[in-house]
């Protein structure tokens, strides 16, 4: 197995260096020393959006060079930042806002980069995943983070259905104008008394944070305009050890996925989805998704 040598930390101007740098996910005071040290001393940094980074740039009275990274030049545009980093360039990586390859860009270069033998050091700092964990009151000692879920409502239900018996709890970013129906979605797959919190706005001037059940939240964002604005991160305690252990028994759990996945597929595959995710037998979910097909034609 291949190891990289540690960074030092004035780094190889020989080989280059790629610094990959978090930045605030709203207040500007959230930027560590360190942060703002790497920015000044990078070549060129490599941005989600150039508008939004010359902001930041601008506050702090810095003038670099940025380079556009985003989803749709990642692999076109890491080849020309891979040959500054062979001539000796130090690069720093950031995304709009937080803690980079979270949800954003930066995989494919910081990938290319550590395989190429090119040092990759991590500038930590703001990430609204640790800060929507640290205030939903939701418990934190084991979770997972599914980042944004699909914004097509059958692929959303679909991945909800099989998210149903997680026991961790969840992390999930959502755009403000799909938070309601996200939420009403996560109610039926879930449950509607399962525990929530939404948090919005996290470190700016409106920073809120809405705590309850599934049901409740959902209810509240379908009446609530402030609550749909904003950027979003939204914490969903795990299942109960009951319904993670006992999956293969739990009726309710076999039926309420079955009934979201009909909402899509025809019964034998809904029957299938239902099955993976409980652990019942196949048999056994088709014969519940007929009854609740025939009673939905009937």
């Amino acid at each position: 197995m291949t190891t990289q040598s540690p960074v030092t930390e004035g780094g190889d101007r020989r080989c280059g260096r790629l610094d990959v740098v978090a930045t605030p996910i709203g207040n500007l005071a959230d930027l560590a020393p360190r942060a703002r040290q790497a920015l000044a001393d990078a070549d060129l940094i490599a941005v989600e959006d150039t508008r939004r980074t010359g902001a930041l740039l601008s506050a702090l009275g810095l003038q670099k060079t940025m380079v556009s990274l985003h989803a749709h030049n990642e692999r076109e545009r890491g080849d020309s930042l891979l040959a500054r980093l062979a001539e000796g360039a130090v690069i720093a990586l950031v995304s709009d806002a937080g803690t980079p390859l979270l949800s954003d860009p930066g995989f494919d270069l910081v990938r290319r980069a550590a395989a190429a033998g090119v040092p990759v050091r991590c500038v930590p700092g703001p990430t609204a995943i640790a800060a929507a964990l640290s205030i939903a009151g939701i418990a934190t000692l084991r979770f997972c983070f599914e980042g944004f879920l699909p914004a097509r409502t059958r692929e959303r239900r679909l991945r909800l259905a099989e998210l149903a018996t997680e026991s961790r709890s969840m992390v999930f970013f959502e755009a403000p104008h799909r938070i309601a129906e996200s939420l009403a979605d996560c109610a039926v797959a879930f449950g509607a008394e399962r525990e929530a919190a939404v948090t919005r706005e996290l470190t700016k001037v409106y920073e809120t944070v809405y705590r309850g059940t599934l049901g409740e939240l959902a209810a509240q964002a379908s009446r609530d305009t402030d609550f749909c604005r904003g950027e979003i991160t939204f914490v969903v305690a795990g299942a109960p050890a009951s319904v993670g252990e006992a999956a293969g028994s739990d009726d309710a759990l076999l039926e309420r996925v079955v009934r979201a996945a009909l909402e899509y597929l025809p019964a034998s595959k809904a029957a299938a989805l239902a099955a993976a995710v409980t652990e019942v037998s196949r048999d056994r979910a088709y014969e519940v998704a007929v009854r609740f097909a025939a009673a939905r034609r009937g």
